[in-house]
């Protein structure tokens, strides 16, 4: 059996941020964290494309724009104290077409709205920024930037565990979350896990865990998939910096997109279709109670039945590569299919309600004892350190 004051469940970015933010604020309070895997950041946080998001896609107000803002800053901050390379390269988000700058503009103004340093630029400009994109008009982003997430979240594991009383087990799968005495109790394949305080960040798998703390999830977790490629060496000088569609704002997604990494080279991507599994990343990897779960909810079938273009189009662009190469000729002509190699893949929880809408904000429901994460898409990572002081706060413990 373990004790502790506070059991975090999910060893993202979002669960290590809390906790980390935690033994800042309250020292005197045990902390063990648990993730089911045998490494951190094993799903979204080490599998996305390391962005530092400015937060101008978000709606002024949300938790999304808040928390990205402020989440930016204490991540620049928390990786320049802690020797972690981040850059802020900067971004542009690229009209093609007259029904795009038109788009264009709005994204401008919410960007302003939240305080982000960004300018409407012409083609000509865009093209001193980044020679080889085509546009008619884009957006430049300068304070956007580059990091790697895994290299944060092992970091935040070290200063949390350099105190004896926080603890990180890994490999620890919860199979169960009850009430005894005065204690929840968490339990693992492997243990027992006693505390006063529950952070649910488990993700992939966070209506679950909400369920059996007892709570009613607001919506469902649907698995999006993600297909991303690499840019080959000799293409590499086609992008500078960060090269992004302008969104449909219909949907959460933003398209496929150039993102040069911290650690080198060019990631394009990512589509969007449904995963056959929580956790299948490869093509043909499927999870049948998993699929049957997605396929059945009455959200899904209300959102798939509205969407089914844009749905044939992102699963079009998986099976053929010529198609994901056109959708990035748009923005770079130069793009040919000999210049991309297959990159890992990642995959979204993305929390869709039971009328078929897609969660487009962080979403997180709480009781006296236990906080559940219950939505947190990109921009997360960027935002993590503020979203775990948005946890802490709904934790409602005292100084």
């Amino acid at each position: 059996m373990v004790r502790a004051d506070i059991c975090i469940i999910g060893g993202g970015i979002v669960g290590l941020a809390t906790a980390y933010r935690l033994s800042q604020k309250f020292p005197k309070n045990s902390i063990v964290l648990i993730e089911k895997e045998n490494r951190l950041a094993a799903h979204q946080t080490g599998r996305n494309s390391g962005v530092l998001h400015s937060g101008i896609y978000y709606k002024p107000g949300s938790l999304k724009a808040k928390n990205c803002r402020l989440g930016k800053k204490a991540m620049e901050q928390f990786c320049g104290e802690h020797g972690i390379d981040y850059e802020l390269c900067g971004k542009v988000i690229v009209a093609t077409n007259k029904g795009e700058t038109e788009r264009l503009g709005a994204i401008f103004e919410r960007g302003k709205a939240n305080g982000v340093n960004c300018e409407i630029i012409s083609g000509e400009r865009l093209r001193e920024i980044e020679p080889h994109a085509a546009g008619l008009e884009a957006i430049h982003v300068p304070e956007c930037g580059i990091v790697n997430y895994e290299q944060v979240c092992q970091k935040l594991g070290e200063l949390l565990t350099k105190d004896s009383s926080h603890q990180i087990h890994l490999g620890e799968e919860v199979l169960e979350i009850k009430s005894s005495g005065n204690d929840l109790v968490v339990q693992t394949k492997n243990q027992s896990i006693h505390c006063q305080r529950l952070v649910n960040c488990a993700g992939l798998h966070s209506d679950r865990l909400t369920k059996l703390g007892g709570q009613t999830p607001e919506a469902k977790i649907i698995p999006f998939k993600g297909e991303y490629y690499f840019l080959s060496k000799d293409a590499e000088k086609l992008c500078n910096h960060l090269i992004y569609p302008v969104p449909d704002p219909k949907f959460p997604f933003l398209g496929v997109h150039f993102t040069r990494m911290i650690e080198g080279g060019v990631e394009c991507g990512p589509n969007a279709v449904l995963a056959f599994g929580r956790e299948a990343y490869e093509k043909w990897n499927v999870s049948p109670g998993d699929l049957f779960e997605s396929i059945t909810y009455p959200g899904f079938q209300i959102m798939a039945m509205k969407h089914w273009k844009m749905g044939w189009g992102e699963m079009w662009r998986s099976f053929s590569k010529q198609a994901f190469v056109k959708a990035l000729q748009k923005l770079v002509p130069e793009i040919q299919a000999k210049h991309l190699t297959s990159a890992p893949a990642g995959i979204r929880a993305q929390a869709v309600s039971i009328s078929g809408a897609l969660v487009d904000d962080f979403l997180i429901q709480n009781n006296d004892r236990i906080v559940n994460v219950c939505n947190a898409p990109s921009p997360a990572a960027t935002a993590s350190l503020n979203i775990a002081e948005e946890i802490i706060l709904n934790l409602g413990l005292n100084r």
